[in-house]
């Protein structure tokens, strides 16, 4: 049962807007709902959750079916294995962390077992503060308070909707680490709903686009960023997620070095140890094109790439070059001025310029 994946067909109508997707989730890892508000994100969770029924579904978690309209099969919220966090922590307020965590066991119908409340204490760096009562925390605290109460109910399937919306900047930059520790410790499956890239760029394994309420595209991460026909690719905020290895530190100029299928990447010194694997975000419009490999340039990132499709803005007077380089997409956001000076061709080779990448820590 451990990694079967999650399939879910289900069709729902409500006043002014449908809701018709069909998708086959990981059964392991985290998938990213994303898409404005109004496409469906919330929608589709509350439906996966139970909390609303659609007219025609059916839905499998890990070999269990818990909507089947065909045979007459649903299973009410409290029999689903799922741990669901908000977009606001709704903690209890007469309650301390301690007992905040302790309800969501009981509510699971578990004893109480002190060893893991603990683990999930220390997990989410909140050991320290079991014996205070939610107002005397802070938003991003609250949530991470939240996140553990919902592990504790030992879940199946962890639910996230927007957990981070509610937090101003630096509150959220204060959590997304221990999502992604998450990301990289949790043994089940994540459904995380956000309309944030940059949630999606860190977090996402899978990423689900809809848009009014339906599924444009489904796929792992780097494939769906790097398409071209896709509006993501289309957008000012364009950008591919690749996965890179520390393999050094430069310490006269003070750089790490990371390696990656199209070469090595210079980045500001960071204190990662040697072999350890990283996410790294490059924006469309952070990457240039050049015709030789003159290295007579202040850019330092400089990759062998071929080109292989060029693409639509939502710009006319720019255009999206999709680049490979040693099996790795990039995208590369340029004037189509440009583009016509190099006589850019697919199937060309050229190379890449990176001027900024961005570490997903």
């Amino acid at each position: 049962m451990g990694d079967e994946p999650i399939v879910l067909r289900l069709a729902h109508q409500y006043a002014g807007f449908d809701l018709d997707v069909e998708l086959s989730l990981p059964g392991k890892g985290v998938s990213v709902l994303f898409g404005h508000s109004g496409s469906g994100k919330t929608t589709l969770l509350r439906c996966v959750a139970g909390l609303e029924r659609a007219t025609n579904a059916y839905l499998r978690v890990q070999g269990e079916v818990w909507q089947n309209t065909a045979q007459g099969v649903f299973l009410p919220t409290w029999k689903r294995a799922i741990g669901y966090v908000f977009q606001e922590a709704s903690l209890f307020p007469h309650l301390n962390v301690h007992g905040n965590l302790t309800f969501g066991m009981r509510r699971a119908g578990g004893r109480i077992n002190e060893d893991e409340v603990q683990a999930a204490s220390r997990q989410l760096g909140i050991n320290h503060l079991l014996t205070r009562k939610p107002e005397g925390l802070s938003g991003g605290e609250r949530q991470r308070v939240a996140i553990a109460r919902a592990l504790l109910t030992r879940p199946r399937l962890l639910l996230m909707d927007e957990p981070l919306s509610a937090l101003d900047h630096a509150r959220k930059q204060e959590i997304l680490p221990y999502l992604e520790r998450l990301h990289d410790e949790l043994e089940i499956p994540m459904l995380y709903v956000t309309h944030q890239i940059e949630e999606a760029a860190r977090l996402a394994d899978q990423l689900v686009l809809l848009e009014h309420g339906r599924v444009l595209a489904s796929g792992p991460l780097d494939e769906t960023l790097a398409r071209l026909d896709l509006p993501l690719a289309r957008d000012h905020e364009a950008s591919v997620v690749i996965s890179a290895e520390v393999v050094g530190h430069d310490e006269r100029w003070h750089l790490t070095r990371l390696r990656f299928g199209g070469g090595d990447i210079f980045v500001s010194r960071r204190n990662f140890t040697q072999g350890k694997r990283l996410r790294v975000r490059i924006l469309a419009r952070d990457v240039s094109i050049a015709l030789n490999s003159d290295h007579a340039s202040s850019i330092q990132n400089r990759f062998a790439c071929r080109v292989m499709e060029i693409g639509e803005t939502e710009d006319p007077a720019q255009c999206m070059v999709s680049l490979q380089a040693g099996g790795t997409t990039l995208l590369a956001r340029i004037t189509r001025r440009s583009a016509d000076q190099l006589v850019l061709t697919v199937g060309q080779d050229v190379w890449a310029q990176v001027k900024a990448v961005a570490l997903l820590e």
